[in-house]
């Protein structure tokens, strides 16, 4: 970056006394300097209203001018107070002519309503590292102790989608279903739309419907006793992925579509998309039975 030891040590102290208190607060940041008697005036409103607002994510960070010049020219301080409310690093609103209790209270009021603080979370660049550890776990096959990473980084940050997604994740591998339902219940309302959360839910509604081997035993041999009977090709399709047997299920569920594709209102097809929601459209698997459907469907 071309910058000196003093100059890069002075932009560590701000990414840690600005930046990463950003990227899950609002912080309100003031450049000010002991000679200023304006600034000392300010300084006891922006203490007090910081305070007050701290339940609701607003952080206070000072700035001495005179200490930190690099930090001062790079946002181009030319007078004292200027002050800023900061979010994810950056700049939302200059704060400067908020001199009163009220006049401040109202624009982080304003700021607040509209921009997705949660206090007390971790910064995002913090759990990264925990959030691809934990894919990594799950990937490997290690489902139990993948949701206990998950469920960890989850309780550090409720609305991070991928530790939400994760720990979804990491439960239908385990087949742990009430657990699951439970985690849906808890994803915050921002995230209830999120295509994992989403994916999450259709899994979950297709695993409650899982058999007991007899029973999968029977719908098998029903379906296989008479293909033509649509309706016992659809009970095994949606008992065997329930099981864990995706192959048979879209197996199934392909040549019913094939030998009718209308029945009961697209009923094959519609079963076989959700089985792609549930497993994931990124999938290769889901990948490799589109390009089958699709061969199905065009020829």
């Amino acid at each position: 970056m071309g910058l000196n030891i003093e100059e890069q040590k002075a932009v560590d102290r701000f990414r840690k006394a600005v930046v990463e208190p950003s990227m899950a607060n609002l912080v309100i940041l003031d450049f000010w300097a002991e000679w200023c008697g304006p600034c000392k005036a300010l300084t006891p409103v922006l203490e007090k209203v910081a305070a007050e607002y701290a339940d609701k994510g607003v952080v206070l960070a000072e700035i001495n001018v005179d200490e930190e010049q690099f930090i001062a020219a790079q946002f181009q301080v030319r007078s004292i107070p200027t002050v800023y409310a900061m979010f994810q690093g950056q700049p939302v609103a200059d704060l400067t002519n908020a001199r009163s209790e009220s006049q401040l209270k109202g624009i982080l009021d304003q700021l607040l309503a509209k921009l997705p603080i949660h206090p007390g979370e971790a910064p995002s660049q913090d759990i990264a590292p925990l959030i691809a550890m934990g894919e990594e776990v799950l990937a490997s096959g290690d489902a139990e102790r993948a949701a206990g990473i998950f469920a960890q980084i989850a309780e550090m940050a409720p609305h991070d989608a991928a530790a939400q997604s994760g720990l979804l994740r990491a439960l239908l591998a385990l087949g742990a279903l009430d657990q699951v339902e439970a985690a849906l219940a808890a994803v915050p309302a921002e995230l209830a739309n999120d295509p994992e959360v989403a994916r999450a839910r259709t899994a979950l509604e297709l695993a409650r419907n899982k058999p007991e081997d007899s029973e999968l035993a029977a719908l098998r041999a029903a379906a296989e006793a008479d293909p033509a009977d649509m309706a016992a090709g659809l009970a095994f399709a949606e008992a065997a992925f329930a099981a864990g047997e995706r192959d048979a299920a879209t197996d199934k569920l392909l040549a019913m579509i094939q030998a009718d594709r209308a029945w009961n209102d697209g009923a094959a097809k519609a079963r076989l998309l959700q089985i792609f929601e549930a497993v994931g459209l990124e999938d290769p698997w889901v990948a490799a039975q589109r390009r089958r459907l699709s061969l199905v469907l065009f020829g």
